[in-house]
């Protein structure tokens, strides 16, 4: 019996016994195999890609999730030498779009640009069309964006440990808005409330807009507003404004002190954006994916782009962006129990 001893030739360490001598081709087939490799996943990871790729915005036009895809899409399609086309699919709270990826051939040509969201949608309804652990993969963290907890001025409270003291004692008379039930700014609320024990009443309204402006006419006195559409009402002083939402101080306002920092150690919430793809997307193609992702955040313009918008680009592993996937599905599982949340009845 002849032996074929491949560790020479490929990291498996496999030995393939040959009871008869074969052809040079079979041999070379045998050797693939033992190697892991087939010959339709190195003519992929050669031609990948070979046509368009669709990166789908679970969200409409001009928010957030639509604005990080499309700062992306021109560097990430130079680099992959192919077009990176942008796709609104909203509706059902991201639920729409999230299936569609979820859903879609795993070959690396459909894309999803997700939101945090993600990680709060399953504890917030009762039943979903997709699995995030099964169906969807993680490719790379794109960016993070903290909120600012801020106060109509009229709240007399000058920092966080004022505003606690306060606002114990008012339980259920201080109104807070948000801009959405369920969003990451009013779960952020939430948690903030459980953390310091607090009890104050959630006034939800259709959008951050009319949240904010809610709060500058006084009509509410509290909420966790995003960094860029509230950072110019706090330079004018029409808010008041008590920490950013991060771990870290925002770059764009380095002034302002987080919230952990200034009374509520630990406190760390942030919406971030995130690429992911269908779960049996090839490890080749992934890996393709992350490099380019990576290298388009670390481009000047585009790293620009986000942090004057207040967003900090990340461009992780997607180890470390499975990781923080977990770590948001067990803190708003936690969170939403606890208030009592449901937007499905």
């Amino acid at each position: 019996m002849q032996i074929l001893n491949v560790r020479k030739v490929c990291r498996s360490g496999v030995a393939v016994k040959m009871s008869q001598p074969i052809s040079t081709f079979r041999l070379a087939l045998l050797v693939l195999t033992a190697c892991g490799i087939t010959a339709s996943g190195i003519a992929h990871a050669q031609t990948y890609p070979s046509r368009p790729v669709r990166l789908v915005v679970p969200t409409s036009p001009g928010g957030g999730t639509d604005f990080s895809a499309r700062a992306i899409a021109p560097k990430l399609g130079e680099l992959l030498r192919q077009s990176v086309v942008v796709e609104n699919r909203a509706g059902g709270g991201t639920i729409i779009g999230n299936e569609l990826v979820a859903r879609a051939p795993p070959n690396g040509y459909t894309l999803l640009m997700g939101i945090s969201s993600i990680t709060s949608i399953p504890y917030l309804y009762s039943k979903l069309p997709y699995d995030l652990e099964t169906d969807l993969a993680p490719i790379s963290q794109v960016v993070t964006v903290p909120h600012l907890l801020i106060a109509h001025p009229s709240v007399p409270a000058r920092n966080v440990k004022e505003l606690i003291a306060f606002a114990r004692t008012r339980p259920g008379q201080i109104n807070v808005a948000a801009g959405s039930a369920g969003s990451n700014p009013h779960l952020a609320m939430e948690l903030f409330n459980h953390t310091a024990r607090l009890k104050m009443v959630h006034v939800p309204f259709k959008g951050q807009g009319p949240a904010l402006t809610s709060l500058l006419g006084g009509h509410t006195s509290l909420m966790m507003a995003n960094l860029l559409s509230a950072l110019p009402h706090a330079k004018n002083g029409r808010v008041r404004v008590y920490g950013v939402t991060s771990a870290v101080r925002a770059t764009v306002a380095p002034d302002i002190p987080t919230i952990a920092e200034a009374g509520v150690p630990g406190f760390d919430v942030v919406q971030w954006f995130g690429v992911l793809a269908p779960a049996a997307t090839p490890r080749d193609v992934s890996a393709k994916l992350h490099a380019a992702i990576v290298r388009t955040l670390q481009d000047t313009a585009v790293r620009n782009q986000f942090v004057n918008d207040g967003a900090e680009p990340v461009g992780s592993t997607p180890e470390q962006f499975a990781s923080v996937i977990s770590a948001d599905l067990k803190k708003w599982q936690k969170v939403i129990r606890d208030a009592g949340i449901k937007l499905d009845g």
